[in-house]
């Protein structure tokens, strides 16, 4: 018997064995499929995709066999990534003097053999493709060359799930950083409410004791200063109200009458029975309510807040189809012009439009709506014309 000699590449080799990412993994069904039909197509006992590690010859994919790692020093293999052809063959073992005495010949009966070096596009050998039978035999031309074909597709599910492995570690170290980010944002939030809280009450103080010794300019600045106050208050609110959106998106599913839905909506913005109309049947199955009811208190406060009218009026429709539930929330309010319509769910875009309190909006609430709305496997609409109201319409996936 002779021992395989070593690649003059083997450093560079063995590296990419590793990289690879595939050295004592669990059997996967790619690539049992694979070797399962190479046996069937060569009509053969025994079918291997295998890795040459340091030592030893790693069996990502073993038909015929129930063992999972050989010594490299027996391995057929380890000639196989030697030979510069597309396909190494050993007719009868025991006529060739490499592999006389080999114990693979008296524990196996590895008689016939066949493999197809499985090189990455650098040309390094990782493993092999291969057949073993019990007697002597000739591969006819077409399983020769279907052996060939599979082994480049054994090397395409390599490099597909060295890729997809990239993926999945490059997405948790996404989730890391998004949840760190989050951690950050909602410490940073709550360390600037504290803060701005004292600077409203501070600038309230100092008006109320000296509005009788400041000029009313002096005044104006204070209100200035209050102003700015509060926009940055809405700020982290809004930026708080996003962060947690994912956090939504991840509540339980639960089934909800939307009569009763649309009255948690009322008893939390407060409102009243003659500024408030809701469809008064209806029923979600299994969606997530937590969500559905954070974008609906979204829109029903907007539509409030941004609502010049004497008498405000918000009326809440629900239908569904087969494939989804169809929300409407309409109101009689200013309106969106048409320029401004098309950006309007658009992050930190605003319509310049002022509430009834006379500030302007972030741009981020509606943001945080269409993600939201996306996340639940929805689309969201707006139909408006100045002075006389605007329809958000919005879907979620049944």
């Amino acid at each position: 018997m002779i021992e395989p000699k070593l690649p003059n590449n083997e450093k560079e080799r063995i590296k990419c064995v590793t990289e690879s990412g595939l050295l004592d993994t669990l059997p996967e069904s790619d690539f049992d499929n694979i070797t399962e039909l190479v046996a069937a197509i060569c009509n053969v006992p025994i079918s291997l995709i295998t890795l040459l590690d340091a030592d030893r010859n790693f069996l990502k994919s073993h038909h015929g066999l129930d063992i999972s790692e050989s010594p490299r020093s027996i391995s057929f293999c380890g000639h196989a990534i030697l030979h510069e052809e597309d396909i190494f063959i050993v007719e009868d073992s025991r006529k060739d003097k490499r592999f006389q005495g080999n114990p693979l010949l008296e524990g196996f009966k590895a008689i016939f053999y066949a493999g197809v070096p499985l090189r990455n596009p650098e040309g390094l050998a990782l493993g092999t493709l291969c057949v073993y039978d019990h007697e002597p035999r000739e591969l006819t031309k077409s399983q020769i060359n279907a052996l060939i074909s599979l082994g480049k597709q054994v090397m395409n599910l390599f490099d597909l799930k060295k890729k997809n492995d990239l993926l999945e570690g490059l997405q948790k170290e996404l989730a890391n950083r998004n949840k760190h980010l989050r951690s950050f944002a909602s410490h940073v939030s709550h360390d600037l409410k504290s803060p701005l809280a004292n600077i409203s009450s501070l600038t309230e103080l100092l008006k109320d004791e000296n509005k009788d010794k400041l000029s009313e300019e002096s005044l104006q600045y204070i209100d200035y200063i209050d102003e700015s106050a509060e926009t940055l208050r809405d700020y982290i609110d809004g930026i708080l109200m996003h962060y947690k959106a994912d956090e939504l998106v991840n509540k339980e599913f639960e089934d909800v009458a939307v009569p009763k839905l649309f009255e948690k909506i009322k008893t939390i913005l407060m409102l009243k029975d003659t500024n408030f109309q809701y469809s008064k049947d209806g029923f979600i199955h299994n969606q997530n309510v937590a969500a559905i009811t954070q974008v609906l208190l979204n829109l029903v406060d907007n539509a409030f807040k941004y609502n010049n009218k004497p008498n405000p009026l918000i009326s809440l429709d629900f239908s569904n189809t087969d494939k989804e539930y169809v929300f409407k929330v309409t109101d009689n309010g200013k309106g969106i012009k048409p320029e401004k319509q098309k950006d309007i769910f658009n992050l930190f875009s605003t319509t310049g439009i002022k509430d009834i309190r006379g500030k302007k909006g972030t741009g981020i609430g509606l943001y945080t709506v269409k993600t939201l709305v996306e996340k639940l496997g929805g689309t969201i609409k707006l139909d408006s014309e100045p002075e006389k109201g605007s329809t958000f319409t919005f879907t979620i996936a049944k």
